[in-house]
């Protein structure tokens, strides 16, 4: 598993990282050392033929589950389904869920986990743009 390290910390910002993620394995929550207030984050991978070693589901928080590289199945209560890189699959409170990786190479995903029918606004309805000396 790889080890999540703090590069920054302001007071109003946390840059952690898990590492490359090309060779990442295993399942890393990174919603502690980022100090997140309003989702976990995780990221997994699945080596050939693996799957979650459970199934699950969720009393509050629904997921959003990004598929970095490979492919793979994904369960939802009785509906299954392919998915590969570039999927990301929404998965509402109450239901099951698992995901298995089909593919010759790992599959990696990104996991945000946040809850159900929270998210108010946002792009443009939560953000404003500001007037400020570029230092990039």
């Amino acid at each position: 598993m790889s080890e999540i390290k703090t590069l920054n910390c302001g007071e109003k910002f946390a840059h952690v990282s898990v590492g490359s993620l090309h060779g990442f394995e295993g399942k890393q929550f990174v919603k502690d050392a980022s100090g997140a207030t309003s989702c976990e984050i995780s990221f997994g991978t699945l080596p050939t033929g693996a799957s979650v070693p459970f199934f699950h589901s969720h009393k509050e928080n629904e997921e959003n589950y990004i598929i970095l590289s490979g492919s793979g199945r994904f369960q939802v209560d009785g509906e299954v389904f392919d998915i590969a890189e570039g999927s990301v699959v929404r998965v509402s409170t109450g239901c099951d869920r698992n995901l298995k990786c089909t593919s010759a190479e790992p599959m990696t995903y990104i996991c945000i986990q946040a809850k159900e029918g929270s998210l108010g606004g946002y792009t443009m309805t939560d953000a404003e743009i500001t007037e400020r000396e570029n230092k990039l």
